[in-house]
């Protein structure tokens, strides 16, 4: 049996479901993040199958196969989340908990950060990102004050960024800002003004939902009759799309949904891990 793990991450799925194609199976993963690549090559490193990982977005998964002389899989999973390590580190920028640069490549080889789109893009274009993407109402309000702020100095760090934010939706910065040790000083159940910015600019960055659109055209090319795909989003926009997709695939019987509605984390596992919260799971059969 051989599974196409297209975002490796760190290895948690893998080392979990590995031991379940012994004897004689095969796992491939592809991740753009090198550092979680090695990371997860270390980790995973003589376990009970061949193992092949490989520096791919998983837009690219077909091309991935060919390379490895796979025709097709016999399992399919794709979690659109991110490690914890790349969130925890300012130093990629995905986060304004930790003041860092602003970065917010997944792949550090793209040529294009969010510090670019934010000093670059046109104030309309950018207003558009925020609303596509973050699906905010405020877009124009905020895109407007970034503008404001990059024609005096360049917006270089996340802090900055989610200041600029903050002020543009009349927020004061300083009360969503918290010191080690101190709770944030802000109403339960509210999100940081800037976080849908932050979402925005990152999967503009990234091209996060172009690649799941090419993933998911891709899917009965990559998985074999009788296999399954599995795809955990974390958002709506993601959702949205695999959803479609997979009603689309079952209408035009290429595939049987084996969930009607998204399998979502319990309590218990809520409870341990929050960001489990808006993690949604998917699965289809593909047919012959």
């Amino acid at each position: 049996m051989v599974m196409l793990d297209c975002t490796v991450g760190r290895g948690g799925h893998a080392a979990a479901i590995i031991p379940l194609l012994a004897p004689g199976g095969r796992y491939v993963g592809l991740d753009v993040d090198p550092s979680n690549l090695a990371f997860t090559r270390e980790r995973l490193a003589g376990g009970p199958v061949q193992v092949d990982l490989i520096h791919r977005n998983f837009a690219q998964a077909r091309s991935a196969l060919d390379e490895l002389g796979i025709d097709r899989v016999d399992l399919l999973l794709a979690d659109f989340g991110f490690s914890s390590n790349q969130m925890s580190d300012a130093a990629r920028g995905f986060s304004f908990q930790n003041d860092g640069p602003l970065d917010m490549r997944l792949d550090p080889t793209l040529p294009t950060t969010a510090a670019d789109l934010v000093n670059d893009l046109p104030e309309r274009e950018l207003a558009d990102v925020i609303y596509q993407y973050g699906e905010d109402r405020a877009s124009r309000r905020i895109a407007r004050k970034i503008a404001e702020s990059r024609a005096r100095s360049p917006i270089a760090t996340t802090e900055q960024l989610a200041d600029v934010v903050r002020h543009a939706l009349g927020q004061r910065p300083e009360a969503w800002k918290r010191q080690p040790g101190q709770p944030r000083r802000h109403k339960p159940g509210r999100i940081d003004p800037a976080t849908r910015t932050f979402m925005a600019l990152r999967i503009a960055v990234n091209g996060e939902l172009d690649v799941i659109k090419r993933l998911l055209a891709d899917v009965t090319q990559l998985v074999k009759p009788g296999g399954i795909a599995g795809m955990i989003s974390f958002h709506s926009l993601e959702d949205r799309l695999v959803k479609q997709a997979f009603l689309e695939l079952a209408q035009n019987d290429k595939a049987i949904r084996r969930t009607r509605k998204p399998v979502v984390a319990d309590e218990m596992e809520r409870d341990d891990n929050p960001r489990s919260r808006s993690a949604k799971l998917r699965v289809i059969q593909v047919l012959g």
